[in-house]
């Protein structure tokens, strides 16, 4: 089995959307003939904590783990802190407004850890992990971001060993969401623009999880770029669509993940005011679940819109436990944050609805990565963020095919199935396979 190194920061026992696309990868590349060799943090700032999600990594699997620096430790102590700090130390609404020190310190962030807070850990990785692989060689390096320090430690790597290296762009890099609240100077971001380009043009490979983020790193200097899509793992399913189903008395409506202020949907919440002022039985029988952190503003509308009564606010759950939400909802909701990049929006959390069969209702754009997904699979509808009366119609007709019996989706199984967690890690798998072989090639060229 050839063995393949992977930089990781978000590895189990942290949770988290950041840490299922490699640990499924990792899960089944021992299929494919690689044996995955994990490098990630000892003490990680993990957003969550999900110990469950160890039982998924294969025996295969060499797991290093090494000590990581983070300004984090510093930042809590300057202003007390002591919970998880969000990425950047940007402050949701939740939180409340940032103190002098907090904005002092995302200052400091933004400007002096570049490309982010975990850079302290580049140096020490790449001469620890020389001299491990002049002792345990591998066959390629792959690096997974944000944080985008860790294709920072495989560009140096690939450059000293001459391995193949594939960089995966789980998210953008200067194309994120909230890059533009990072306090920047014009200093800084020249160098987080030449560090991005400089990481996309020397990869052997680029991949990421949309077309709209493929053509963006193209664009910004990548020599190719692959679209390997998030997934779901069928052996996540086994037996969920007999053990849960959706309570027969209330039309529930479940949205599972963060509901940050960008991914507010006001519409939504107006809609849903609209249809329990007009259909008699609606406010009775209508049931929100909202699992996952969720920001005050969120709290906020859903109050405005006199729907507190029927809103629950789950705190984040296990993966599995995660799932029998999705399970047990009769309409599973896929919330698009509302900013510049939002085209190219498509989370791991998107394909584990479609797998459950559900209606999928996604407020965010109709021209967008997501909304063509749903359009092929036949899973849900797209409506767009200001677009109460679409929202409205299709919630109207949809509660309508929940009481009596009529399914409101039929989602083709054949293209479902086309997005499994083995079917992906298949396509990384062949990646390798032609990157190694290139390599060989070029050796024996030389050679000659």
């Amino acid at each position: 089995m050839k063995r393949v190194l992977i930089i990781t920061y978000y590895w189990p026992p942290s949770g988290g959307s950041g840490v299922q696309r490699w640990l499924k990868y990792a899960r089944y590349l021992p299929e494919y003939g690689w044996q995955p060799v994990i490098y990630t943090p000892e003490n990680p700032e993990a957003p969550a904590t999900d110990s469950s999600l160890l039982a998924e990594v294969p025996l295969q699997a060499e797991i290093i783990r090494r000590p990581i620096t983070e300004p984090y430790q510093w930042y809590k102590k300057i202003t007390g802190r002591r919970e998880s700090v969000n990425v950047g130390f940007i402050r949701t609404e939740a939180e409340g407004s940032e103190s002098r020190a907090e904005l002092l310190s995302r200052w400091v962030r933004g400007n002096f850890f570049i490309p982010d807070a975990r850079c302290l850990w580049i140096r020490p990785s790449v001469r620890f992990l020389q001299h491990y692989l002049r002792e345990n060689p591998v066959e390629a390096i792959i690096s997974t971001g944000p944080p985008h320090s860790m294709h920072r430690i495989a560009q140096q790597l690939a450059r000293k060993t001459g391995l193949p290296w594939l960089a995966d762009f789980r998210d953008p890099w200067t194309g994120i969401d909230f890059y533009a609240d990072l306090l920047l100077t014009q200093p800084a971001d020249r160098l987080h623009r030449r560090m991005e380009r400089s990481v996309l043009s020397q990869a052997d490979v680029v991949t990421t999880v949309s077309g709209s983020i493929r053509g963006e790193l193209l664009e910004k200097g990548a020599r190719r770029a692959e679209v390997i899509p998030n997934g779901y793992d069928p052996a996540d399913f086994a037996g969920l669509s007999t053990k849960v189903q959706p309570a027969s008395d209330y039309f529930t409506l479940t949205h599972s993940g963060s509901l940050v202020p960008s991914r507010n949907p006001r519409a939504l919440w107006e809609a849903l005011a609209k249809l329990c002022r007009q259909l008699p039985d609606f406010r009775a029988k209508l049931r929100i679940r909202l699992v996952g952190s969720v920001d005050s503003s969120v709290r906020v509308s859903v109050q405005e819109a006199g729907l507190d009564g029927n809103c629950t606010f789950i705190p984040y759950l296990p993966h599995q436990q995660a799932l029998e939400e999705v399970f047990s909802a009769d309409v599973l909701l896929l919330l698009i944050n509302n900013t510049a990049n939002a085209g190219g929006f498509l989370s791991g959390k998107v394909f584990e609805y479609m797998a459950s069969g559900r209606p999928i209702l996604c407020i965010g754009p109709e021209n967008g990565d997501a909304a063509a997904l749903l359009q092929e699979t036949g899973s849900g509808l797209t409506h767009g963020f200001s677009d109460t009366d679409g929202i409205t119609l299709c919630l109207e007709k949809w509660f309508t095919n929940w009481q009596h019996g009529r399914p409101s989706v039929q989602p083709s199984a054949e293209a479902v199935r086309s997005y499994t967690r083995p079917a992906q890690a298949a396509a990384i798998g062949r990646l390798l396979e032609e990157l190694t072989a290139s390599q060989k090639e070029a050796s024996l060229k030389s050679y000659i």
